[in-house]
């Protein structure tokens, strides 16, 4: 590609774009690129739009929504073709999760013929019908659609084994572990969390997260309730299960305890209100969740699931349970003992600036991307 000056022309296709963590890895890529893209983003559930309050204003970005070809719906030649034809108005295509998988179809048939740009897939993981073991049809699908794709980017080690046995995709994986601003997790909370005031002698058990079945934050409910009453849970995330998890909370005992103030930005403005933070998710991979709460100095208690106990410190491993009662006495030890919880913050927080500073991830998305657009720079100076 001939670097003309001007910017370079990005179409996303995502499965959602409600804000969770690959949407909010995607938007923070966008915000860095700053004034050398524009950007155009197709949903696969087309309402579902919620990251887009995470872009930057002056950033270049268009929804054209029914403008565009539907990345939803029954797979098809004329659908494929629609797609195509599309997709051919720009320099780089970007995809995210099987919801995408359509739009990468219909690069593997119409890429040659039509002269498409290089399209980089991402995937970052599943929901709960497919935590234990891949849909046979999904996997077989994959495999056809992803041969044309410059690179499969994973963020896990989990997902890089499941895309190599799976998928037959070892040699255009590539796995990016995900990053963010470490520094501003320094300075603790300056922000309020809606609906949550401090009492002397509480602890403070967290979780971010989309309120989704595969969170299984009933669970999470469930393992808090019998601690005693100065520790409270709040759960900072929106999403369809909320009455769900309200309802559980309510059944345990616990409803007064319990605090759901919704979506919340910026997190290193907040995230130190927790004592701990405590991930119950029936699937994960490598959770931007558990690096904010490493990045503000907490302990997390987690089930062992994607590569969370990579991730952690040392110090923090045995807090990573292989089922729930290894859960449920995780969150006891921590929430008992300040000093511990000290010890273990300080361990994460070192871990998280050697290994998930977002300059790491950016400077790998460079590569990528670069190679992808015959060198041309997206993120950095010339």
């Amino acid at each position: 590609m001939i670097d003309d000056g001007r910017p370079v022309r990005i179409l996303h296709l995502h499965s959602s774009f409600s804000l969770g963590g690959k949407e909010a890895r995607a938007t923070r890529l966008m915000n860095v690129m700053g004034d050398r893209a524009r950007h155009t983003i197709l949903s696969a559930v087309p309402d579902a739009l919620g990251a887009r309050a995470a872009i930057d204003p002056g950033i270049d970005v268009e929804f054209p929504g029914d403008a565009a070809p539907a990345l939803h719906g029954k797979p098809g030649l004329s659908r494929y073709r629609a797609l195509a034809r599309y997709m051919a108005g720009f320099d780089l295509l970007l995809s995210y999760n099987w919801g995408a998988m359509d739009g990468v179809m219909a690069h593997r048939l119409f890429a040659s013929r039509r002269r498409l740009p290089p399209l980089i897939h991402h995937e970052d993981g599943f929901n709960e019908d497919e935590t234990a073991r891949r849909n046979w049809k999904r996997n077989a699908f994959r495999r056809l659609a992803l041969p044309t794709t410059e690179a499969l980017v994973v963020p896990s080690h989990l997902l890089e084994r499941i895309a190599a046995a799976e998928w037959g995709a070892a040699r255009r994986t590539q796995l990016i572990r995900n990053g963010i601003d470490v520094a501003a997790y320094a300075g603790g909370p300056d922000v309020p969390i809606p609906g949550f005031e401090r009492r002397p002698g509480e602890v403070v058990i967290g979780t971010v997260a989309g309120l989704r079945k595969v969170k299984d934050l009933p669970r999470l409910v469930r393992a808090v309730a019998p601690l005693p009453a100065n520790v409270r849970l709040v759960i900072v995330g929106e999403g369809p299960e909320r009455d769900a998890i309200r309802a559980e909370a309510a059944a345990c005992g616990m409803a007064d305890r319990l605090i759901m103030p919704g979506f919340m930005a910026q997190p290193a403005r907040w995230i130190g209100h927790f004592d701990l933070l405590a991930l119950s998710s029936l699937s994960e991979q490598a959770p931007i969740a558990v690096i904010e709460a490493m990045a503000a100095g907490l302990p997390v208690a987690s089930l062992a699931v994607g590569d969370v106990v990579e991730m952690v410190a040392a110090e923090n491993c045995r807090f990573i349970a292989d089922d729930e009662t290894g859960f449920r006495a995780a969150l006891a030890d921590l929430a008992a003992d300040p000093a511990l919880r000290a010890m273990v913050g300080a361990a994460n927080r070192r871990v998280a600036v050697e290994r998930f500073d977002e300059t790491i991830m950016v400077a790998a998305y460079e590569n990528l991307y670069g190679r992808a657009l015959e060198g041309r720079r997206l993120f950095s100076g010339d």
